[in-house]
């Protein structure tokens, strides 16, 4: 499938009704085979994790939610949700069913279990040899692993849960790229992580929007287009003239 502008997609006329029962056709008909780690792949040599979920996305299994970013939700909370992560959604969040089994994105050494990074009820931390590190929030239940431990790509580390304990009301995974060993920095997880993300998000669950700065229209307007961001530093995205505005 060409990849094309998302933003192109995302702020797009919507589909009429059969057009889109047509690309959702052409889009599930590529993807990969129920039970492929790693699957949807681009066959980007530069990404060195894989999913953290078994099989392709789908309705009935995982779906891109908010991805990593300028995302207009996080810029709706930058001030309070976010200010920690200078206004941005410091993560990826992966809609599932609660008790999806998460899988580790890489080799490595677990650093923490139920650590003071947040995302509750349970939250897990790993440190990879490539000087990356890996967080897992939302968990259902304390993971099995302890500090220390060694852990390999595709291993099942923990269950997806849901942040406020219904498993009814947004059940997801929450993942962080970081810098090991600080966990001072994240990074965009999405090219890090060998899948085809412009595939997966056309999929998925609601559009996806980013926050516009119009003095700088164009800028972090893309899923692989996000900056980098350090904890603690102050807000990146407090814009004087925002669009969609601060009503």
């Amino acid at each position: 499938m060409h990849k094309r502008s998302l933003s192109r997609i995302r702020l797009g006329i919507p589909l009429a009704r059969t057009s889109f029962l047509v690309l959702m056709t052409l889009v599930l008909s590529g993807l990969p085979s129920t039970g492929e780690v790693g699957a949807v792949s681009t066959g980007e040599e530069n990404a060195p994790f894989i999913l953290p979920f078994a099989g392709p996305p789908g309705p009935d299994t995982w779906l891109l939610g908010q991805p990593y970013g300028n995302t207009t939700f996080a810029y709706r909370y930058r001030s309070s949700t976010y200010w920690a992560g200078q206004g941005l959604h410091f993560g990826l969040d992966l809609a599932a069913p609660c008790g999806t089994p998460v899988l580790a994105i890489g080799d490595g050494i677990v650093h923490s279990v139920d650590s003071w990074h947040g995302a509750k009820p349970h939250n897990l931390m790993i440190n990879h040899s490539n000087g990356y590190a890996s967080f897992y929030g939302h968990l259902l239940v304390r993971s099995h692993l302890k500090p220390g431990q060694e852990v390999k790509a595709g291993d099942v580390i923990g269950l997806s849960g849901d942040p406020d304990l219904t498993c009814a009301s947004r059940p997801h995974l929450h993942l962080e790229i970081r810098d090991a060993p600080n966990h001072t920095r994240a990074f965009n997880p999405l090219p890090l992580i060998d899948a085809d993300w412009e595939r997966i998000a056309l999929i998925g669950g609601h559009p996806i929007t980013f926050e516009h700065d119009i003095d700088h229209p164009r800028r972090w307007q893309e899923l692989l287009d996000q900056p980098n961001i350090r904890f603690g530093s102050t807000l990146v995205n407090d814009y004087e003239n925002p669009w969609p505005p601060e009503w």
